[in-house]
């Protein structure tokens, strides 16, 4: 397998090596999967309980353009 990364991942990557943090890059690369399978995980089961809750939850007395134009508003206060 070939991975490309760009110059400042590259550089973190050394200096979690010089720091003696980890023994090589792999170890780091190999940390970074693992830290993102964990978060990847969190934010899907989060994702799975919001939409479960909107299932189940009372109805909107709104329709879809006043949610949007609510959230428009939000954003641009």
């Amino acid at each position: 397998m070939n991975i490309s990364f760009t110059q400042k991942q590259e550089e973190y990557i050394s200096s979690q090596v010089k720091q003696g943090d980890y023994q090589n890059a792999s170890e780091v690369v190999r940390d970074a999967l693992r830290l993102h399978e964990v978060y990847r995980h969190r934010v899907i089961e989060e994702l799975r309980a919001e939409i479960a809750k909107g299932w189940e939850g009372p109805a909107s007395k709104r329709n879809v353009k006043e949610i949007i134009k609510a959230k428009i508003a939000k954003r641009e206060s």
